[in-house]
């Protein structure tokens, strides 16, 4: 059914006096709302057009003031709410002059007062709802009081793609604190994972791997709608993998977090926020995507009735990545001898999951709000990867092996979420109670057999078998109060507590065929119990300078302590530290289209367990991964200055930066013999990689990002970051340092007819590491949109590198002992067909704030490849 139109709506200026003084007496929020809603007055009933005659003066005739009242209520008629701020005024029945006017409270009530005798009309308005005018109102005497009841205003009901957008959000939003990335805006997201769409954040880096990194550092925290995950902090490549690209809205990257934010993440904090609808009435979504790379169903549901709201979003994914590998190292012996390694290999990885969420909120009073809810999912893959090994050493014959692995690998995740938020008398004063709940257990097994060449044929000579399961837990509680001083200052005070408890029971199996089967390796398995409690509590103080200058100040002070347990071998490790963490910023409109912005921050990056499980990864013989439970964490100081400007229909945004980090944690890799960490015999040189606190890294950079519109139809966006690090270990006497840039471009156009299309590109340099580098990648996107059932449903065609058939990845590394390269090969040529159709109705509701824990304080592990 098409839209009901609805007719203009003017309001003559000779009105406003006799509705500025009530509106001012009702205070300065309320005088905004009410003057934005002026608007919406309508006058005689037929024209909907305020016109008043005016007298001599040019001021509207006013009857003779009374002692006469008028009371009522506007409430909703279809739920019985109460209209918050519906605006009423007063008319002459005769000639539709205006008397008086006011606004409701919160609890939709409204009294006019000083009203002579006479015949009036009442006309109300709210935006979102269908004017109504109450005629014939009688008022007999001077001092009479008369209730009118409830007045029902009909909310204007519309189907879901009836509304005309007469303005957009930008692509990329540059707003004080952070850089938003409207995600719904962009039609080659359609069908991929939340990799897929950080890619294309500006400042954000991800390779094929999902590994993260903001500004060229992975200090970085990621957080789903402000609030942690388990599941984030145990392999944050495989969670981003979880997350489909139709359920997200939005991606925040603060780069100079204030006090209130915890003190994790050197680089700043990426804040994914997934798509949500606050309006009454049921409605929902349904998705499909099905590619050459993977598949994704969902259906959300939203509903609303009054003060209770409910979401419901259910859904499943696969995908199917294939790569190879080549490697080559070179070790440099005594007496100028040297050996090599060669592998190669190739894999399949094949996985996927479903998940489910379901979110409730409830607005006690208009005052008290509190909202729930859970969220869960399953995800595994299958990981069947094959590979051959070669080892030459000058006077001994090869040593040649192939392996079949198959690795499996599970997890479930539940978060659970409560709020409560209390709205208090004076504007913008606020206390909220908040709690967090979040579970993930994980298991990963693999299956190695190992093959020798005997007599011109392979044959099975070795078995192995690993079982590592472990579990993270997350208890958080917090409390946050805002206390404004006046219109230009504002308190804000917190703590917080951040219950931590990782466990991880991890067994080796091996049979050397001797007929005895598979039997424990001791040196090789391990029970290890970790728990980290954060205690903190913060202050912040924000005040303006004249009407151009905003300032921030805050503190936080962080409690850490740690105690571990590796049961297996009775070691244990306890610890505690405490940190003060200041921050700084300031901002200076120069005039309404510039603005400056200048911060700074210390921030620490704690080691998750991907860091500090002694887990012995040896699925590779040749190149051995080990945790390090002895690690610190990471302090950092960042200084960031900003300057932000907007010419006709562009934006551009201008950042200078440049980080401090004195105690690097950095991935170091060394030879050295089999038997020195496993339970073996054997004198081959292996490569062990494992990670200490031995560097100071510096990083200095440059970032440019902006937006407009080249025509009425066609829009352009894009960023660029040049950075310069440098990093140095005293310890092992080795320094590095590079310039590197990364860059994305993003052009889109609207067409006739419900058409649109859109190109995206992305651009990465190499990556400066302590020990050698690692080598860049170029991908692009296109995607074509067309709008189906009346912009109720939608069909996008997207292509990715459909000129290349695979990207590759080069890492090298170089010491006095070794070199090493390994080449990647990644198939990434993609196509993907995806169909969204939205149902229901919707009614236009204000959204209330609702507050949700942050957990910003670890430094995340990338991802097992």
């Amino acid at each position: 059914m098409p839209p009901i139109p609805t007719p203009a709506r003017r309001f003559c200026p000779s009105h406003w006096p006799a509705l500025l003084p009530m509106l001012v007496r009702r205070g300065g929020a309320r005088v905004l709302l009410g003057l934005g809603m002026l608007a919406q007055l309508p006058g005689a009933a037929q024209a909907q057009t305020l016109t008043a005659p005016t007298g001599a003066a040019g001021t509207a005739q006013q009857p003779a003031a009374g002692k006469g009242r008028l009371l009522g209520s506007v409430v909703n008629e279809k739920t019985g709410q109460p209209v918050e701020y519906a605006t009423v005024a007063l008319l002459e029945q005769a000639s539709g002059k205006t008397v008086d006017g006011t606004v409701c409270d919160e609890k939709g009530r409204f009294t006019l007062t000083k009203i002579g005798v006479g015949s009036y009309k009442l006309a109300v308005s709210f935006v979102g709802f269908q004017a109504r005018t109450v005629e014939g109102i009688s008022v007999g005497s001077n001092d009479a009081v008369q209730d009118l009841g409830p007045i029902k205003l009909t909310p204007t009901v519309q189907q879901l793609g009836e509304v005309k957008v007469t303005g957009e959000r930008e692509l990329v939003e540059n707003k004080v604190d952070r850089i938003v990335y409207n995600a719904e805006k962009d039609i080659t997201n359609a069908g991929g994972t939340a990799s897929d769409v950080l890619q294309k954040v500006p400042l954000l880096t991800v390779d094929l791997n999902g590994n993260l990194q903001l500004r060229g550092s992975s200090n970085i925290r990621v957080l789903v709608n402000n609030k942690p995950s388990a599941i984030m902090a145990s392999n944050l490549a495989d969670a981003l993998r979880q997350i489909p690209a139709d359920q997200i809205k939005s991606v925040e990257v603060i780069t100079s977090p204030s006090a209130k934010y915890d003190a994790e993440g050197s680089a700043g904090i990426v804040n994914i926020i997934l798509k949500k609808n606050n309006l009454e009435g049921l409605n929902g979504s349904v998705n499909n995507n099905v590619g050459t790379r993977g598949t994704f169903h969902s259906l959300t549901l939203n509903s609303r009735r009054g003060k209770l709201g409910l979401n419901l979003n259910v859904g499943g994914n696969m995908f199917i990545n294939i790569a190879r590998n080549e490697s080559l190292r070179t070790d440099y012996l005594p007496e100028n001898r040297q050996s090599t390694l060669e592998q190669r290999g190739k894999f399949t990885n094949l996985g996927g999951g479903g998940f489910g969420q379901l979110g409730l909120d409830y607005d006690l009073t208009p005052k008290d709000a509190f909202n729930l809810s859970a969220r869960g999912n399953i995800f595994g893959y299958t990981n069947a990867r094959q590979q051959l090994t070669r080892y030459t050493l000058p006077g001994a014959p090869d040593d040649v092996f192939n392996r079949d692995i198959d690795t499996h690998n599970g997890s479930r995740n539940l978060d659970l979420n409560f709020g409560y938020t209390k709205t208090l008398a004076r504007p913008r004063q606020e206390l909220s109670f908040l709690a967090l709940y979040t579970v993930n257990d994980g298991q990963t097994d693999y299956d190695l057999a190992q093959q020798r060449p005997t007599d011109g044929r392979y044959q099975q000579d070795y078995r192995e078998n690993s079982f590592n399961d472990n579990r993270n837990r997350e208890t958080t509680f917090q409390t946050d109060y805002v206390q404004p001083l006046d219109s230009t200052q504002t308190l804000e005070i917190g703590a917080k507590t951040i219950l931590r408890a990782v466990s991880s029971n991890y067994r080796i199996e091996a049979d050397s065929l001797d007929g005895q089967g598979f039997r424990l390796v001791p040196a090789r398995s391990n029970q290890f119990r970790y728990d980290q409690n954060v205690y903190s509590g913060y202050l912040s103080y924000g005040f303006a300078l004249g009407k151009t200058l905003t300032f921030k100040l805050g503190g936080r002070l962080e409690h850490t302590r740690i105690d571990g347990d590796f049961m297996s071998d009775n070691s244990a490790l306890q610890t505690s530290y405490t940190n003060l963490v200041p921050s700084v910023q300031a901002a200076w409109d120069v005039n309404k289209d510039q603005k400056l912005k200048l911060s700074y921050t210390r921030r620490i990056q704690r080691p998750s367990v991907f860091y500090l499980n002694p887990y012995i990864n040896t699925s590779n013989p040749r190149n051995i991964l080990v945790g390090n439970p002895d690690l610190n964490p990471e302090l950092t100081d960042a200084y960031e200055l900003g300057y932000n400007t907007y010419l006709n229909k562009s934006s551009i945004t201008f950042s200078g930066y440049w980080r401090q980090t004195n105690n690097a944690i950095e991935a170091i890799s060394r030879n050295v013999e089999a038997r020195s960490i496993l339970p073996t015999t054997d004198s081959t040189l292996v490569l062990l990689t494992t990670f200490q606190n031995v560097a100071r890294n510096a990083t200095y950079g440059l970032s440019a990002s902006g937006s407009t519109k080249l025509t009425a139809k066609w829009t352009l966006s894009g960023n660029v970051n040049f950075y310069y690090m440098w990093v140095r270990s005293p310890a092992l006497n080795l320094e590095n340092g590079g310039t590197m840039h990364n860059a994305n471009l993003t052009s889109a156009w609207q067409f006739e007819h419900g058409w649109s299309a859109q190109f995206t590109g992305l651009f990465n340099s190499r990556r400066i590491q302590l020990q050698g580098r690692s080598s860049g990648y170029r991908s692009y996107n296109l995607a074509v949109k067309k709008e189906l059932f009346q912009k109720k449903g939608s069909l996008t065609l997207a292509v990715i590198n459909p000129f290349n058939r695979q990207l590759i990845f080069r890492n090298d590394l170089a010491t006095e002992q070794f070199t090493y390269t390994d080449n990647s090969y990644f198939l990434n040529r993609n196509l993907r067909l995806s169909f969204n159709y939205q149902f229901g109705k919707l009614e236009n509701r204000p959204a209330r704030p609702k507050k949700s824990i942050r957990n910003d304080d670890q430094k995340e592990g990338g991802s097992n490849g």
